[in-house]
């Protein structure tokens, strides 16, 4: 199974985009809406006109608890939903499987789409989460609000939030947006039970582990390419936190 990415690329996104066109309308506007919004695919493939026709915010629940959040609606996202709806049926789907059916377009018609397109321009990591995904790495390359994401897509922790955007940890964020309430929090977690010396020693054996089998005759170069990836990381991440005062 391939890892699903964002597209980074402008130039790319904007040839995916006219490949999905040139399929049908429905896969574009389907794709603008999630690219657009943040939305899940599942929400997307839910609304009937009336429920995106004319707004600039719609509240959907996300997640196993269902939490509500809302996500806004870029004004020339608004412009191509009023020109994709206009004469259509305020009660009918947005997005159809077929023109003969008032049944909307299933997860599997839309994530086929979403491949073959993909496939078409050599796009291996393009999946069902490909919009929602696109939608996070440009916010936060914009904004680079990491904590507005990570409450947007009910992440458990900002760190989730940068791998599921495909990049490395701000260390130097975390510190600086710390409250001093989580500051504290974290002093206690850390003392309690001797939690913090724990996880440097984990850390430390780990490392020290690595480096007694770095001279081992069976270790494939995949390993060491696992270990120069782990060790450039370790070392920005070190240097950030060096840094940060």
């Amino acid at each position: 199974m391939n890892w699903v990415a964002p597209i980074k690329d402008e130039e790319t996104l904007e040839k995916f985009k006219a490949k999905l066109r040139e399929m049908d309308d429905k896969y574009y506007i389907m794709f603008e809406i999630g690219v657009g919004t943040g939305l899940q695919l599942q929400e997307i493939l839910k609304f009937k006109v009336k429920d995106i026709r004319g707004k600039d915010s719609i509240e959907a629940s996300i997640g196993t608890k269902n939490i509500k959040r809302t996500f806004q609606i870029p004004e020339d996202l608004q412009e191509i939903i009023m020109k994709f709806t206009e004469g259509k049926d305020p009660d009918s789907y947005l997005i159809l499987g077929h023109a003969s059916s008032p049944a909307p377009l299933s997860r599997e018609q839309a994530y086929r789409a979403l491949k073959s397109a993909g496939k078409s321009m050599g796009l291996a990591s393009i999946g069902a989460q490909t919009m929602r995904k696109t939608f996070a790495w440009r916010y936060y390359k914009s904004t680079g609000d990491i904590y507005y994401l990570q409450n947007l897509l009910n992440h458990a922790s900002p760190s989730i939030t940068y791998r599921y955007i495909g990049e490395k940890p701000n260390v130097e964020v975390y510190l600086r947006k710390m409250t001093p309430e989580e500051n504290e929090r974290s002093r206690y977690l850390l003392y309690k039970n001797g939690n913090g010396k724990k996880r440097i020693e984990a850390l430390q054996s780990l490392l020290a582990e690595i480096g007694a089998q770095m001279d081992n005759p069976l270790n494939n170069d995949a390993y060491y390419g696992k270990v120069d990836c782990l060790l450039k990381e370790m070392e920005e991440l070190v240097e950030n936190f060096k840094e940060t005062k």
